[in-house]
């Protein structure tokens, strides 16, 4: 795998920490996509990842993969909350709809990407590199 996002594809979920106040909070996130260059994903702004994202916008993500390997992707996010960019998300993964009936037309559902980032794979037996998100 040579890309962030190839990496995560290989997990069905990836972990995100935020910020609640002095504090750290991670979270498993299974949505992931490309879109305009960049690394996309959604939440619901009725939980507590939204609102910690609202005030403080820097992020890291981790993921265990094969082999001893690990990726941080360690950056700062916004919101896009364009129709055309839910639309996207549902399209990429259908099953969003069973938690999100009206779709790209449902006002709690919110998309994010990242506005800077770096992506950086570790290893037991390899020194660690950046790698490009995608």
């Amino acid at each position: 795998m040579s890309t962030a996002l190839e990496f995560i594809k290989t997990s069905p979920v990836f972990h995100i920490a935020t910020v609640d106040g002095a504090k750290a909070r991670v979270r498993p996130f299974g949505f992931i996509m490309k879109r305009n260059n960049t690394l996309y994903f959604c939440t619901n702004k009725t939980k507590d990842v939204y609102k910690q994202l609202k005030q403080n916008p820097d992020i890291e993500i981790s993921d265990m993969g094969s082999n001893s390997t690990w990726l941080r992707i360690r950056g700062r996010i916004a919101f896009d909350e364009t129709r055309e960019a839910k639309a996207k998300a549902f399209e990429h993964m259908p099953d969003l709809l069973r938690i999100y009936p009206k779709g790209a037309d449902d006002e709690m559902f919110v998309t994010f990407y990242f506005t800077e980032a770096v992506a950086t794979l570790y290893s037991f037996t390899e020194k660690q590199k950046n790698i490009p998100l995608f």
